[in-house]
């Protein structure tokens, strides 16, 4: 293990399926159909799907190609949220929220960058993808639970249709023509509405 890996091991305390189940229920229950907080929330799904994907590989090319993929819908989603969402934060004052996010995203873009590098049905792979998807699940919980609430709650209606049309740019930017097409409904359950073009499959 890496003094990297000891570090984001030591700062990510892991809360239990129980406080991460009641956030993304808080989060659900601000969000509107159709809105920004409800792609973001269809993204961090599609986000733990591309992660299961990668466990459960059972040969190397198998699991390349799925962390392949799990590059894609987290650089995708995190391009999104940095280049609109978090400033966003900043302008209803919550600008230690936005700086905390700006760092653990560019924490697990350096570590997706490592496990690259590593034989993927290594132990050491495990152990970093273990490390990499604990960051991400401390990560989304700390937006689902309090900081995107409290940004549906501070921004004005105006403000709110604006980064619903920012976000889902920045997303499809990154992926292309292709975001629809690639769109798996297995990842999730249920009608998602019309804006499932914005979601690429795992």
């Amino acid at each position: 293990m890496s003094v990297f890996d000891k570090v984001i091991a030591a700062v990510t305390p892991p809360e239990s399926d129980e406080d991460r189940a009641e956030a993304r229920a808080k989060a659900q229950g601000a969000a509107t159909p159709g809105d920004w907080l409800s792609l973001i929330l269809e993204h961090h799904l599609q986000v733990e799907s591309a992660f299961a994907a990668v466990e459960m590989a059972g040969d190397a090319q198998s699991r390349r190609i799925a962390l392949k993929q799990l590059g894609i819908v987290l650089t995708g989603h995190s391009i999104a949220e940095e280049s609109v969402i978090y400033p966003a934060l900043v302008q209803v004052g919550e600008k230690g929220h936005a700086s905390m996010a700006y760092t653990e995203q560019q924490a697990a873009k350096i570590q997706m960058a490592e496990i690259e590098k590593l034989d993927p049905m290594s132990e050491d792979f495990h152990d970093k993808l273990g490390h990499i998807k604990g960051a991400v699940q401390h990560h989304v919980y700390e937006e689902e639970g309090t900081w995107f609430p409290e940004l549906k709650e501070k921004a004005s209606a105006s403000d709110q249709a604006l980064l619903t049309e920012r976000y889902e740019e920045e997303f499809e930017r990154y992926l292309g023509s292709e975001a629809g097409e690639r769109y798996d409904t297995s990842l999730t359950p249920g009608n998602r509405g019309s804006r499932n073009a914005s979601r690429i499959s795992t």
